[in-house]
């Protein structure tokens, strides 16, 4: 199975958030959300990690940066989806679709 870097915004749906990580300071990973007009749904979360660095502000402390998850869709999809603790100075979506891994082009060509 080949892996396709996406690095794009994906849009969680409304109301399939797991809401107890949220009680613990980390981000609620969305059961559904749509990239490109497709939608998916999670069945399996395979790992997940975090990324931290330095403080911005040369306090020698670190942060959290980003939330990973590698997950699998209800269409036999694994993806690398994360969510970024810090929004982007242009807005939208802090959750991302990195990579997708799959044996079917057309999820990733948009055909």
């Amino acid at each position: 199975m080949k892996e396709t870097f996406i690095g794009e915004a994906i849009i969680p749906e409304d109301m399939s958030f797991s809401v107890s990580p949220m009680a613990i300071g980390t981000p609620g990973l969305p059961g559904k959300f749509s990239w490109k007009g497709r939608r998916f749904s999670l069945i399996e979360v395979l790992e997940e990690w975090k990324e931290s660095g330095p403080c911005r502000h040369g306090s020698g402390e670190r942060y959290v940066r980003k939330h990973w998850f590698r997950v699998r869709t209800t269409e036999d999809l694994e993806m690398r989806i994360y969510f970024e603790r810090q929004g982007r100075s242009c807005g939208g979506s802090r959750w991302r679709l990195y990579s997708i891994r799959n044996t079917e082009p057309s999820y990733v060509s948009g055909g």
